[in-house]
């Protein structure tokens, strides 16, 4: 029979009889075992490449992060400056109102005293001489109230025992009210220095003029221990 000759699916020549098929002299040549396929391996200018474009990501990636952190903390500092100036506010607000009330409340308080010693003003009648014509005490009850005497009193006995001679040595006060300095008392007349009246009248006019009545005047001295 003739011989007929086929090529391998790798390249070799293998000879075909009618007995059998024998290897071919040529030479086997296995590529696909001893070939590496150059399109497996990158080039140097594809490598840099890939390497450029994960840097630019990376770059990018650590940018957002950073504008991420940058934001949160603008946005926390902002809302802790609001609470605190909301903090403040309040605080301010509530001072102004307890001040307001406090500034009220003694207003209230004076009005109340002053009109209370208006009324005993008006409504006492003169309270009649109990005492020698010639002694302080009568000449005071004959100048005012029964109620505004008792204030009165109040202040002179304290302040020198009734005595229209009362002298402070350390502060040169002088007379029933201790008018300071004691010609002061001029004014109600030129005799201040031994005329009880005399004293009397400018220590009732100075209690009117500077506290409202002689009852205002001894609430004052209660809390302060002069007028």
């Amino acid at each position: 029979m003739a011989s007929a000759t086929a090529v391998t699916a790798v390249g070799a020549v293998v000879g075909i009889t009618g007995t059998g098929a024998t290897a071919s002299s040529a030479q086997t040549v296995d590529t696909a075992s001893t070939t590496t396929k150059l399109l497996d391996v990158p080039g140097t200018t594809q490598a840099q490449q890939v390497s450029s474009g994960v840097l630019t990501q990376a770059d990018a990636q650590t940018a957002a992060y950073d504008e991420a952190q940058r934001f949160q903390a603008e946005e926390a500092a902002r809302i802790q400056a609001e609470q605190q100036a909301a903090a403040d506010k309040a605080a301010a607000d509530k001072a102004a109102a307890e001040k307001a009330a406090a500034d009220k409340a003694k207003a209230d308080k004076a009005a109340a005293d002053k009109a209370a010693a208006d009324r005993a003003s008006r409504s006492d009648t003169r309270a009649p001489v109990t005492a020698n014509p010639g002694d302080p005490r009568a000449i005071a009850q004959s100048m005012m109230s029964a109620t505004q005497y008792q204030c009165f009193s109040n202040i002179v006995e304290r302040e020198s025992g009734w005595n229209y001679k009362a002298t402070n040595a350390s502060s040169g006060a002088y007379g029933l009210v201790q008018a300071l300095p004691g010609s002061k008392m001029a004014t109600a007349g030129a005799d201040w220095r031994t005329n009880p009246e005399t004293q009397i009248k400018w220590g009732l006019d100075y209690m009117n003029s500077r506290y409202g009545s002689p009852c205002a005047a001894w609430s004052f001295w209660q809390s302060h221990h002069w007028y």
